[in-house]
């Protein structure tokens, strides 16, 4: 019997199609090297769809941090700002942007505060169960493979820009993770709206084989940096130092900006400013509900 395709081989066992019918058969073509933009253009039809019905597509968010790390002769810095905002608003001015991962990994989160926070604490229980299963502290290098998969599976939809530093079996490791999955390694990293004036520091300072106070020193004024000529970032400076077999999580290493002292009283005596006319008009009005809040000036 001779070979039959699958489509000759069905069009065979049926009956034979008549005059005015015709037998159509769809191939799948091999993907086309090079890149596509066919969601380019569907994107840009979406769009206009949404546009027409008289909605809005979400628009990004702006967020601001100033986090960085550097690789030292014994270990990793990391460090971060403590400033949450909410558009315009300070939201916290001591929030922790340093989290967990393992016993010898540690991650800064710059970018939207959710998405750092169930992220870190999703790879930190991946770890914890891949080093129960292994028997053995988990490497850094594996962190990093977890996270930036997790991320590029998303597309950038999770806004997280993370800082993975911590030391193994192979020594210290720093990585910069980005939105989109891809990664760094490098000695010395700085990420958030205050990277540049991070940068400027690290850029100017860094060299190899740094003590640990040298990079205690050198991860405090990249931080500060940051926080004074960004308005995202802001307040206190926290310090991870990672070494191996021990980690320092300093909260607060330094208190940047402090809050100023009033140095003098706002209350004046009554007759220091003149009265020209005085007019007081009676209210008949009952208090129904009466309520104190106070003001956090902190």
């Amino acid at each position: 019997m001779p070979h039959l395709s699958r489509a000759s081989f069905f069009t065979s066992r049926k009956h034979k199609p008549s005059s005015t019918k015709m037998a159509t058969l769809t191939m799948s073509r091999p993907a086309v090297a090079g890149f596509s933009f066919e969601n380019c253009r569907r994107n840009v039809i979406l769009e206009g769809e949404v546009n027409n019905l008289g909605c809005s597509l979400p628009a990004a968010r702006k967020t601001g941090t100033t986090i960085c790390g550097v690789v030292f002769k014994d270990g990793v810095v990391l460090g971060a700002d403590t400033r949450a905002t909410e558009g315009m608003v300070v939201a916290d001015k001591n929030c922790s942007k340093i989290h967990y991962i393992s016993p010898n990994i540690y991650c800064c989160g710059a970018g939207t505060a959710a998405d750092t926070e169930m992220t870190t604490q999703i790879i930190s229980s991946n770890l914890e169960l891949h080093s129960l299963s292994t028997g053995r502290l988990p490497r850094v290098a594996t962190a990093n493979r977890m996270l930036k998969q997790m991320l590029f599976r998303y597309q950038g939809y999770i806004g997280a820009a993370l800082v993975l530093g911590g030391v193994d079996c192979n020594g210290p490791h720093l990585y910069s993770i980005y939105p989109h999955g891809s990664t760094d390694k490098l000695p010395y990293v700085t990420m958030g709206s205050g990277s540049l004036a991070a940068m400027a520091v690290f850029e100017d300072r860094y060299k190899p084989d740094l003590e640990e106070e040298e990079a205690k020193r050198l991860v405090r004024d990249a931080i500060a940096a940051g926080i004074f000529n960004d308005l995202g970032s802001g307040s206190n400076i926290d310090l991870t130092v990672i070494t191996k077999g021990n980690v320092d999580y300093i909260r607060p290493h330094d208190e940047a900006n402090k809050k100023g002292v009033r140095t003098s009283d706002y209350k004046y005596k009554r007759g220091t400013t003149a009265v020209l006319s005085k007019c007081v008009t009676p209210l008949d009005l009952e208090v129904v509900e009466e309520s104190i809040q106070t003001m956090d000036t902190s």
